[in-house]
């Protein structure tokens, strides 16, 4: 049986519209997620909604609607944002469905039967924002310093997780799991955070009605972010331990911003070990995007719309751009002349071009069908075995959620492909040495091959092009079929060539809008 994989998006909240932020996460697990497929492995990726807490039942009263019809409008467009950045999920959890709602009150159950939630007051500052607690030292000038959300202050009845009995219990499970948190200097400020002592969290809430509704005691709403976080588990048929949960829990990796890595790397951990429940093996911090440097914000009318990108660049360019642009794990700067650069220069130039000559030569001057070689010089070793190497240097930047090192691995051995190209000069080979063409032209398609496999997780529609033009079938595509063991057949017919990435020509003025 295949090697299960679990990974999961935030789910994400439904009181705004879908952004560059969220399009940035799913796509990277997107990207994961089909990655682990084509090595092999059965893979389960999560996404989904947040539809409780105060926010959305402020946001909804505002406008006139119920919660519920709110919640079900919004939801959707994160479907449609999945949808239009051919996102291959393979659940989709909203945590207004019932198996959530029961999930959750099953994990209360769990927490109170073992001791690790009491009935107490709560009083202190509270962000309905960003439905959070804060310290008085996290505040300053009535706003949260992280965020620069307002708080206000905040006394009721609340039950309470044992949370201050979990911090060293938390550090030497960070101890014997160094890998738990990425990258580092996230983990090391989740570590200190630790350290500096852990309050009992509020895990309750009585002043408004939309939430899951605390077992025996319904005047009380779990508290969101122990609803949110029950996603990950809900979503696999918990409380049931067999079936799904059995299979992929723990998660191999859950990707979140870097705003909510407390929650995913302190208070999630915890309410699990707490409940007798397995954490999950790694959580990964990404950062944020700011817009031709600055921050992105409504009143600046800079918000990112991921829609409106695909629209003008295409599918693959955006996906490429995001992926390539930035280390994944840093902040990092949208640019539209860094866009316009990656999708003229790495893909029509780089990648596009050197397919596309490759495939053009053998259409013109073979007949269009892959070439018989002759002997292999060592350049052509060479170039094969940069191939061949490459699946073995792009799982290891994959497996620490590395896609911008994934990518420019890859593009590396374009490199190689494109000077080869120019040393063998197989245009000229066709006058002078006909059978050394076939060679050449030979040794680019079988490299083009690899290439448009490996692509496939961050470029699945240009990727499925070409490996349509080298009349390579559906059921060989995946890594196992990379290198030698799927080498390209001399004389299979191929198709017509076709351009895959064409170039980002900017629309007259005047046109477009």
């Amino acid at each position: 049986m295949a090697e299960p994989f679990y990974i999961t998006t935030p789910i994400y909240y439904v009181n705004d519209v879908p952004h560059i932020g969220h399009a940035y996460t799913s796509l990277a697990c997107d990207a994961f997620a089909r990655f682990q497929r084509l090595d092999g492995k059965d893979v389960r990726l999560l996404t989904g909604t947040d539809e409780h807490g105060q926010k959305v039942e402020k946001a909804a009263h505002d406008r006139g609607e119920d919660p519920q019809a709110y919640t079900d409008r919004v939801s959707g467009r994160f479907r449609h944002l999945a949808d239009a950045m051919g996102f291959a999920h393979d659940d989709f959890i909203r945590t207004t469905e019932p198996r959530h709602k029961d999930a959750v009150q099953a994990l209360w159950r769990r927490l109170v039967e073992r001791g690790e939630i009491y009935l107490g007051k709560y009083a202190g500052w509270y962000a309905v924002r960003d439905e959070a607690f804060y310290a008085e030292d996290e505040i300053q000038d009535g706003r949260a310093i992280a965020s620069g959300a307002p708080v206000a202050w905040v006394e009721e009845p609340s039950y309470f997780f044992r949370l201050s009995a979990w911090g060293g219990r938390l550090l030497a499970f960070y101890e014997t799991n160094p890998s738990f948190v990425g990258p580092e200097s996230r983990f090391n400020e989740v570590r200190r955070f630790v350290e500096g002592g852990l309050n009992d969290l509020s895990v309750s809430r009585t002043t408004f009605g939309w939430g899951v509704h605390v077992p025996d005691d319904p005047d009380h709403v779990v508290y969101v972010w122990l609803d949110a976080l029950t996603n990950y588990i809900s979503a696999l048929g918990y409380p049931d331990e067999g079936g799904l949960y059995a299979r992929f829990w723990p998660a191999d990796v859950h990707v979140v911003g870097k705003d909510i890595l407390r929650f995913h790397a302190v208070y999630w951990p915890a309410f699990l070990m707490a409940a007798g429940l397995e954490p999950p093996k790694r959580v990964f911090a990404h950062g944020w995007w700011t817009n031709e440097g600055r921050k992105i914000s409504k009143s600046l009318g800079n918000v990112i719309d991921p829609f409106a990108l695909v629209a003008e660049f295409g599918l693959d360019p955006t996906r490429y751009f995001l992926l390539r642009e930035v280390p994944f794990g840093n902040d990092g700067d949208y640019s539209r002349d860094a866009m316009v650069r990656r999708t003229n220069s790495d893909l029509a130039n780089d990648y596009g071009n050197l397919a596309q000559r490759s495939l053009s030569m053998i259409a013109k001057n073979l007949g269009g069908a892959v070439p018989e070689p002759g002997p292999f010089t060592e350049g052509d070793d060479a170039l094969l075995a940069r191939a061949a190497d490459l699946p073995d240097e792009v799982r290891r930047h994959m497996a620490v959620q590395a896609p911008h090192l994934a990518l420019e691995a890859i593009w590396a051995v374009i490199a190689d492909a494109n000077r080869y190209v120019d040393a063998q000069a197989p245009w000229k080979l066709r006058k002078t040495d006909p059978a050394r063409m076939a060679t050449v032209l030979y040794v680019l398609a079988e490299t083009v091959r690899n290439l448009a496999i490996l692509t496939q997780p961050f470029m699945p529609g240009g990727s499925a092009k070409l490996l349509d033009q080298l009349a390579v079938p559906d059921d060989a595509r995946g890594f196992d079929r990379l290198g030698a063991a799927g080498r390209l057949k001399p004389g299979t017919p191929l198709p017509a060539p076709r351009g895959v990435f064409p170039r980002f020509v900017e629309a007259p003025a005047g046109e477009g809008a």
